[in-house]
């Protein structure tokens, strides 16, 4: 966790559950650690664990099943991305726009080096 990113612990949490969900860490169906699990293996209160399990049972991430424990929600992967691709098209477009206007690229120039970047990684 860090302390001093401006996003709340509990948020913190609640993206890298989103993130494990992603990386098929944690599969639809599957248990996820326990409140007191989680909060044990990260160092942190409880109570915050509590925030993040409750963030993402709302958003129909992960579900509770009394007796039982938390699951990763049926769905929850395909909700994460149509969130998150709907958070990157608000938020990150319009200043991935603004940069590329300053800097004077447009989108072939953009489309380049994403080609190239493609050919490091492989």
């Amino acid at each position: 966790m860090e302390f001093r990113d401006p996003k709340g612990i509990y948020q913190q949490i609640a993206d890298q559950m989103r993130d494990r969900i992603l990386q098929a860490e944690w599969n639809e169906g599957e248990r996820i650690p326990s409140i007191r699990e989680l909060a044990v293996a990260i160092g942190v209160n409880p109570n915050t664990v509590t925030k993040s399990y409750q963030t993402l049972t709302d958003q129909q991430v992960i579900e509770n099943q009394r007796g039982r424990g938390y699951f990763v929600a049926v769905g929850a992967r395909t909700r994460i991305l149509k969130d998150l691709r709907q958070a990157f098209i608000r938020e990150e477009l319009p200043r991935l726009k603004r940069s590329m206007q300053l800097l004077e690229l447009d989108i072939g120039d953009l489309a380049a080096e994403l080609r190239n970047h493609e050919g490091e990684e492989s």
